[in-house]
């Protein structure tokens, strides 16, 4: 079975989880692991999911195979969103990104390491600390937010960056409908910029 990995969630119920998501024709499982892979909780949905829930911060729906954006990438845009409309000099707290945005402070914790480890925010700690953009807004595409956060855009794998040639390829029927589809994506998030939908 092809296993993908998901990303990170904070649940009520359990401390740091790591989501493998195992899916098959018929259902889908997902596999919730803590930090110190002590505790296994295994839960069977049928393919036509949807789950959503603010706190934990996830939502996945599966519709014919095809996977929408999590919250982790749509919480990225809206901290950097967060973080361009202050138009300030000086850091800002993680709180009160948490408390405009009304997400979960730790969760928020998780996708800004993420966007610092990513050259997109830089933080400092301590009194007078918090987290500011390493660029102007202009100059942050939607498209290199989602794929730093979400993995790429590449509706198949044989067309991801660093994808093995596929033996199929001259004779694959569906290939350039994918291709059309993965360059239309990709010209509408990565021709779109950060400023553009903060003075929307």
């Amino acid at each position: 079975m092809p296993t993908e990995s998901i990303g990170l969630i904070i649940s009520k119920n359990y401390s740091l989880l790591s989501i493998l998501l195992i899916a098959t024709s018929t259902s889908i499982n997902f596999a919730f692991f803590d930090t110190g892979y002590k505790n296994l909780l295994l839960i069977d949905l049928p393919t036509n999911l949807s789950y959503n829930s603010t706190k934990p911060a996830i939502e996945l729906k599966n519709y014919g195979g095809l996977i929408m954006f999590s919250t982790k990438g749509r919480y990225a845009l809206r901290v950097m969103i967060d973080l361009a409309q202050q138009h300030s000099e000086e850091y800002i707290p993680l709180k009160d990104i948490a408390e405009r945005q009304d997400i979960s402070k730790k969760y928020l914790e998780i996708i800004v390491k993420e966007l610092v480890h990513g050259g997109f925010v830089k933080g400092v700690s301590g009194k007078g600390g918090g987290y500011m953009l390493t660029r102007s807004p202009n100059e942050y595409s939607i498209g290199e937010i989602i794929e730093l956060m979400e993995g790429s855009l590449a509706p198949v794998a044989c067309l991801a960056d660093g994808a093995e040639d596929c033996p199929r390829e001259k004779v694959c029927k569906t290939l350039p409908m994918w291709a059309e589809f993965y360059m239309l994506e990709r010209d509408f998030f990565y021709g779109k910029k950060l400023s553009d939908i903060v003075n929307s």
